[in-house]
């Protein structure tokens, strides 16, 4: 099973749907929280180059945020990656 990290905020409707689909498929993530954590924001935006959430990583390859996630799965490209 694939290691999915997703880095979000509470407050963040992108953040809810990137995981109702996650969810939906049955695979089981590691929620990152920033809200408030200063240093968590800094890691992210190192790994992903982005400031925005969520930023979406699988087996340590940044996906992108919640349409980069919808538009692979719309592609077929999330299922294998998943694997």
């Amino acid at each position: 099973m694939a290691n999915v990290e997703i880095y979000t905020k509470a407050t963040c409707p992108f953040c809810h749907r990137a995981k109702a689909l996650l969810s939906e498929k049955g695979v089981a993530f590691q929620e990152i929280p920033i809200d408030g954590d200063a240093d968590k924001r800094e890691e992210m935006i190192k790994r992903s180059g982005r400031t925005t959430v969520p930023q979406i990583f699988i087996d340590a390859q940044h996906i992108g945020g919640c349409d980069d996630l919808y538009a692979l799965d719309g592609r077929a490209g999330l299922d294998p990656l998943l694997k």
